[in-house]
């Protein structure tokens, strides 16, 4: 008798676990206030023996302003804050407005949409799949139009319950970049 109670109480668990999905997962991403994290960066670029790696700072402030602050290999930060991106190296700046590159917006949504929680802003530019449970995810975007796929063939983004810990994104050239994550310690 314990074991059908035990196989009973597994079968009506089963439910829950299996509940898991896109909606819960966007939920759990939006709960997330100002967030600071460090970042490594490897981009694999098919023309160099080795990659090259980045390192520094990422800062989400919701709902849409998300900046990176590159330390290595030299300094740089690019901020996105609404439709515009500016990015900054030494003395120079150069401010983009992403409605007039359609593609790199949609890039750069893959990321800040995803920190936010924000699916309608995920979907409007990509086919999404999610794998795992809610202990451990990947989210799978694939780009619907056709000048974004021109540039990137999937970005995949995993992730521990609410946390983003890598971006790893294949472009159409095969040259990809990984990005790994960690959460700052609450200052």
């Amino acid at each position: 008798m314990t074991r059908l109670y035990a196989l009973l109480l597994c079968f009506l668990a089963a439910p829950a676990w299996a509940a898991w999905d896109l909606d819960q997962l966007m939920k759990a991403l939006a709960g997330n206030r100002v967030s600071r994290a460090t970042f490594v960066e490897k981009k694999y670029i098919a023309m160099l023996d080795s990659p090259v790696t980045s390192s520094g700072e990422l800062l989400f402030t919701p709902p849409d302003r998300l900046e990176r602050r590159t330390i290595k290999p030299r300094p740089e930060s690019v901020v996105l804050e609404g439709g515009v991106m500016t990015m900054t190296r030494g003395q120079r700046q150069m401010v983009l407005n992403l409605g007039e590159y359609p593609a790199v917006g949609a890039l750069t949504e893959s990321i800040r949409g995803t920190l936010a929680g924000d699916r309608e802003s995920l979907e409007k530019h990509y086919k999404l799949k999610l794998e795992g449970n809610e202990v451990r995810w990947s989210l799978v975007l694939v780009p619907r139009e056709p000048r974004t796929r021109a540039l990137v063939l999937e970005v995949r983004i995993d992730g521990e319950r609410g946390e983003v810990r890598t971006v790893e994104i294949e472009q159409s050239d095969k040259d990809r970049s990984v990005m790994t994550i960690t959460k700052a310690a609450a200052q």
